[in-house]
C-alpha cells in the first residue's frame, strides 16, 4: 500500500501581501465615539501673543505720543516715507504681503484643527471618561502580537491614525500561510486595542534578504 503523497512547501514564494479593512461593526465602535484630542499649544499661542502685544503696545505709545503733541518715533517716520516711495506691484512688497498672508493661512489652520495626531483616541464606553492610546504604545502592541505568530522572524509596524501597515519576514513556512496567521492575530490585537475608529490593516510578508557570502 503506497503512503499518501505529502504537498510539498513552496519556499520559492518571495512575498505576499494583502489590505483588510474593518467591517461596519468594527468601524463604528461599539461603545460611544470620541473624538480627536486637540493640542493646547501654548508655545505658537505665547509667541504670538507676544508680538502682537509688544507692536500693539508700541505704536499706542508713539499714536498717544502724537496727540500729545510730540514728534512721531523715527522708526514709523522712515516706514511711512518707505512705504509711500515703494509702488504696489513693487516685488518686495508682493514678497512681504505674501509671507504675511502665508502666515496667517498658517494660523488659521493651526488654530482650527486638533493637532495630537501621535495620539489616538480610545473608544468611550462611558460617557464621563475619556482616553486616548499613544500610536508608538500601540506599534509595539500589535508588534508583539506579530511576533507570537509561527514563522515570523522579524516584523515592522508603523502605526496610523486610519492604517496600520505591517512588513514582516519569514524563514519559513508558506507566506500565504504566514500573512492569513498575521491577519488573524493582529485584527484581534487592533479590536483589543479599543480604538474610537479601528484603522485598516495592511500586511506584507517576505523572505529575508539573502545573505552574502
Amino acid at each position: 500500500m503506497s503512503e499518501p503523497v505529502r504537498p510539498v512547501l513552496d519556499l520559492d514564494q518571495s512575498a505576499s501581501a494583502a489590505a483588510y479593512h474593518p467591517g461596519p461593526s468594527q468601524k463604528d465602535g461599539e461603545g460611544g465615539r470620541a473624538g480627536r484630542f486637540w493640542s493646547v499649544r501654548r508655545v505658537p499661542a505665547g509667541v504670538v501673543a507676544a508680538i502682537v502685544l509688544g507692536a500693539a503696545g508700541l505704536l499706542l505709545y508713539d499714536v498717544a505720543a502724537v496727540r500729545a503733541d510730540r514728534p512721531a518715533m523715527h522708526w514709523r517716520r522712515v516706514l511711512a516715507a518707505d512705504l509711500a516711495k515703494w509702488p504696489l506691484d513693487n516685488p518686495w512688497v508682493m514678497a512681504v504681503a505674501s509671507a504675511a498672508m502665508l502666515l496667517g493661512v498658517c494660523l488659521i489652520v493651526i488654530a482650527a484643527t486638533p493637532g495630537l495626531r501621535s495620539l489616538l483616541p480610545m473608544r468611550r464606553d462611558v460617557a464621563a471618561v475619556r482616553a486616548g492610546l499613544d500610536r508608538d504604545a500601540a506599534a509595539l502592541v500589535l508588534r508583539d502580537r506579530a511576533m507570537e505568530v509561527s514563522g515570523v522572524q522579524s516584523v515592522r509596524v508603523r502605526m496610523r491614525r486610519t492604517k496600520v501597515s505591517v512588513r514582516a519576514q519569514s524563514h519559513f513556512r508558506e507566506l500565504d500561510d504566514v500573512r492569513a496567521d498575521l491577519d488573524t492575530a493582529l485584527g484581534a490585537g487592533i479590536v483589543e486595542l479599543g480604538l474610537a475608529r479601528p484603522p485598516a490593516l495592511t500586511v506584507h510578508v517576505a523572505r529575508p534578504p539573502a545573505k552574502k557570502r
